[in-house]
């Protein structure tokens, strides 16, 4: 089976790089954690540079040298980076081109060309579950908005009914579904197959983002009646462009990930045979990295070319999609850094070694890590990443259905109640003109709910499969 992390990069050491006893251990975790919280919340210190200082508090305080700490921290940034950091840049580089291309104005439209009345909140969800799949979190609302203000105030819809839907199909595909950071580098920590987190994460995520979505916008909108603000509506990508992709086209484009991925664990399960020349086909053409590799070449020609782009003009598209991922990619590895020190200073073997007299099951225990970590946060990447390196030993005896399952679990607890010191909150409350109090009855609301009914349906899953 192939694994989504470099084997050869990981930092497995034999035996921890401190000898501190249990007490020892957990009074250092506890120290990182509130170091790492406190440079965010209190200095408003970049992520990046908190999860490092972080990551030696952490070796410091459970009594390791700190050049074992250093070692440590830099052999878990680079295995992590070098797991999932080609994936992000080639999620980057798809999501630039489908929404420069107008593509992504071309799904909205035809799907709202099609919906009306009380269909165009399932229509919103739909429409922000299919552009999420490629797309960051940030990236998607700015597509999004300028559609749900339109949407709202020519069609004389509530603000909420139609934005929280749209704000729900993002929101769940950035915890859940694959190639989104958090879920990238909690598979490559668990060491969980990519195809069958998919699939079982698109299993969770449907009824999850009905319920968070059209259902709770129902109530939302009872609660907070505002009108979409005007000066939020800023010009779509496509109005300057002659002409744009087709939609089934656009649609196959963003797709073909998705089913090059889900294609290899369908085949791994069914065949089951390393040496079948089936299954070692699948096994590349299905592998994350060739799979978005062909995305993006693929949409070069199928966006790009379709939207009358130049050479010069599709390079210049593909530079400007690798800027803005910087800072992720930084927090990323710094948070795999993090996660190596932890199970480095023998951490892990800790929550193993104390988990095993509780009973409280494992798939619950690695969500109430990631809402702890949230609510400290802000942050839902810091949190998969913290949690999934926490829980990680967590996992070696599991089945491969059941390690999939741990890591929807950790990115259904990294979406609990969104507050003040998370930067989606402060988007969100922004774009619709919303008080604080507001944000807080739709947005956190909304984010709880996703939280709660996707930790509930992962571990019914659990109990089936």
């Amino acid at each position: 089976m192939t694994r989504l992390s470099v084997e050869m990069l990981a930092a497995d050491p034999v035996e921890p790089i401190t000898s501190a006893g249990h007490a020892q251990l957990g009074i250092a975790v506890l120290a990182g954690i509130a170091v790492i919280v406190l440079l965010i919340t209190k200095f408003r210190l970049h992520a990046f540079l908190a999860l490092t200082i972080g990551s030696l508090a952490l070796g410091a305080f459970a009594g390791a040298p700190l050049d074992k700490a250093i070692t440590s921290f830099s052999a878990g940034l680079g295995s992590t980076v070098a797991g999932v950091g080609v994936l992000i840049a080639l999620g980057a580089i798809l999501g630039k081109l489908l929404a420069d291309s107008g593509g992504a104005d071309q799904i909205v439209d035809t799907i709202l060309a099609k919906a009306g009345g009380r269909s165009m909140p399932w229509a919103m969800v739909l429409i922000a579950s299919v552009i999420g799949l490629p797309l960051f979190f940030e990236v998607g609302i700015v597509l999004l908005i300028p559609v749900v203000l339109m949407v709202a105030k020519r069609g004389n819809y509530s603000l909420m009914r139609i934005g929280i839907p749209a704000l729900a199909g993002l929101s769940v595909m950035h915890g859940l579904i694959p190639p989104h950071p958090g879920p990238l580098v909690a598979i490559d920590a668990v060491k969980a197959n990519l195809g069958v987190t998919l699939a079982l994460g698109i299993l969770v995520a449907i009824p999850t983002v009905i319920i968070a979505g059209p259902v709770f916008s129902k109530y939302a909108a009872r609660w907070v009646d505002v009108p979409a603000p005007e000066k939020m509506i800023p010009q779509r990508a496509s109005e300057d462009l002659e002409k744009r992709p087709g939609f089934g086209v656009t649609i196959a484009t963003v797709m073909l990930p998705v089913v090059l991925m889900l294609a290899k664990a369908l085949v791994d399960i069914v065949v089951d045979d390393p040496e079948n020349m089936v299954q070692r086909v699948f096994d590349v053409i299905g592998s994350p990295l060739i799979a978005l590799l062909a995305a993006v070449l693929v949409a070069i020609f199928t966006l790009g070319r379709a939207a009358g782009f130049t050479k010069d003009r599709i390079s210049s598209t593909v530079e400007k999609s690798l800027g803005p991922i910087a800072g992720i990619l930084l927090i990323v590895g710094a948070g795999g850094g993090f996660k190596q020190t932890l199970i480095d200073s023998g951490v892990g073997q800790m929550i193993l070694d104390i988990s095993k007299d509780w009973s409280i099951p494992a798939l619950l225990l690695a969500w109430l890590i990631a809402v702890a970590i949230r609510l400290a946060t802000g942050s839902a990447t810091v949190a998969t990443i913290s949690a999934a390196g926490l829980v990680a030993p967590l996992a070696a005896d599991m089945s491969t259905a059941h390690a999939s399952l741990l890591v929807l679990a950790i990115g259904a607890g990294s979406l609990f109640f969104s507050h003040v010191n998370d930067a989606g909150f402060w988007l969100v409350k922004e774009y619709f003109g919303l008080s604080v109090g507001q944000t807080i009855k739709t947005w956190s609301v909304m984010e709880t709910i996703i939280s709660v009914v996707a930790g509930a349906l992962v571990l019914l899953l659990s109990l089936v499969i």
